[in-house]
């Protein structure tokens, strides 16, 4: 929930800037955070300088002098997201010395940092410690146990849900225009809150039209999800097949939550990684081959599956393989059933790069899985801790998901929504809002008060204008 805009005085220092911590910067910058940062590679502060308002220092994470140079003493959170795990539970322990009060670094292992571990978070002197690879996999499982991998997210404490869904040619909100739509569907109120359109992510007003092949995010309370999904032509599977392709950090923990429940099969390409994911993994079925070859992937029973994971290294692996298996599993199960009855199955890719996110998911991809947005998500969420409560990226889509409180006098609290649309048409949807002690879905003629709670789902780059909304 943002309830105050970011106090000025808060220093924040990343040391890293590929992956992770430029992302990080961007979005952080965007909420008017004072960001420096240290990277030993000119190529990654060239790039970041022409598209980043930070001050951007050449250096070694491993330098005392570098860190006196930036006035370590004076930030106020030190965030380590180098590649090297042991950099950056190193620099926790140095920024504890500069006095940093908070201090978050990215470990891949998970062997650092719990409770049980030799070396705890506490001996460390990390406050957040995040796992890129684990926040993937357990994001993954969640989507995958919920809803048979829909991406459905609880809202306001499970009293609103928001889901997203392939638009079908078949569909009956198929060409039509959003304002149509919700006339012809008052029985039970719901909205669509960001669309995907080719690689364009659309915050939608009343006049845009839903077309196949969009990718669409409904948002409706938790008693009108079964009518949803069934307008929709959502279905929830009983069982439940999961085939993955690729036995790495992602591959790997994933079968592992699934196994006990699902029935998993994974297709690891190397020999050797192949034979000990065998060993190690005893409720997934390991096999041996090449997940972007068809006929490897139907030997491997691809037909059979209800989700396709392709959690290779690659992006353009994962994003290819995915296309591949939503063809072939589409045109098998168009040929087996009638129309009406055809079964639905899921593709869900890792994409590293954040400009792929929306091109894997407007490709074959139903849902787009990026590390370093979960694993800033994650970062954000514990900055924000006094003006945040919630944070939700909506995957495929470049849009947030926020709580924030109408403040006394704010523009928002000045008209019913359908008479300011003015104010955020294309950058903003209101979804919920808690008013007389419940979580309802917001339409046009809801009039916001001052200090009520409201679920706002923007572009990412308009944060900033959701403040300016809602905040006097």
């Amino acid at each position: 929930m943002i309830a105050n805009k970011p106090a000025k005085s808060t220093n924040i220092l990343i040391l890293g800037l590929g992956g992770v911590g430029y992302y990080l910067a961007k979005r952080l910058v965007h909420e008017g955070y004072a960001i420096t940062a240290i990277e030993p590679d000119g190529a990654l502060l060239r790039h970041a300088d022409g598209n980043i308002d930070a001050r951007l220092i050449q250096g070694n994470a491993m330098s005392i002098e570098c860190w006196r140079e930036v006035g370590a003493e004076k930030m106020d959170y030190m965030i380590a997201v180098t590649n090297n795990d042991a950099v950056n539970m190193m620099s926790c322990q140095i920024a504890h010395r500069f006095g940093i009060p908070r201090k978050i670094a990215r470990v891949r292992s998970t062997e650092f940092g719990s409770n049980d571990s030799l070396m705890t978070a506490k001996d460390l002197k990390i406050d957040l410690i995040i796992h890129p690879e684990e926040l993937a996999a357990q994001e993954i499982f969640r989507l995958i146990k919920l809803r048979a991998g829909n991406d459905i997210i609880d809202v306001a404490k499970g009293q609103i849900q928001a889901m997203a869904t392939r638009i079908q040619e078949k569909s009956p909100l198929a060409h039509k225009k959003l304002k149509d739509i919700s006339r012809e569907y008052q029985d039970f109120p719901f909205r669509v809150v960001a669309m995907t359109r080719g690689i364009t992510t659309i915050i939608p007003s009343g006049e845009d039209e839903l077309l196949p092949q969009d990718q669409a995010f409904f948002m409706a309370g938790s008693q009108n999800l079964t009518q949803l999904m069934a307008l929709t032509g959502v279905e929830q599977q009983a069982q439940h097949n999961v085939m993955i392709i690729g036995g790495g950090l992602v591959g790997r923990r994933i079968a592992e939550l699934l196994g006990k429940t699902v029935a998993v099969r994974l297709i690891e390409k190397d020999e050797t990684a192949a034979k000990e994911l065998s060993f190690a993994l005893k409720n997934a079925e390991i096999l041996q081959g090449d997940g972007s070859d068809s006929d490897a992937l139907i030997s491997a029973g691809l037909l059979e599956m209800d989700t396709f994971i392709a959690a290779t290294g690659e992006n353009e692996t994962n994003i290819m393989s995915c296309v591949l298996a939503k063809h072939l599993m589409t045109q098998h199960n168009s040929s087996k059933n009638n129309s009406s009855t055809i079964k639905q199955t899921k593709c869900i890719a890792m994409v590293t790069k954040e400009d792929y996110v929306v091109l894997a998911a407007t490709m074959g991809s139903d849902i787009a899985m990026n590390k370093k947005i979960l694993a800033s998500n994650k970062i954000l969420k514990f900055i924000r801790r006094g003006e945040l409560i919630s944070v939700a990226h909506l995957h495929g889509f470049d849009a947030e998901m926020v709580e924030i409180v109408a403040a006394q006098h704010s523009p928002i609290t000045r008209k019913p929504l359908s008479k300011l649309s003015s104010y955020y048409t294309n950058k903003i949807m209101i979804g919920g809002i808690h008013k007389d002690g419940d979580w309802q879905v917001a339409v046009g003629n809801t009039h916001i008060q001052a200090d009520e709670r409201v679920i706002v789902i923007c572009m990412s780059q308009h944060l900033k204008d959701v403040q300016k909304l809602f905040l006097a």
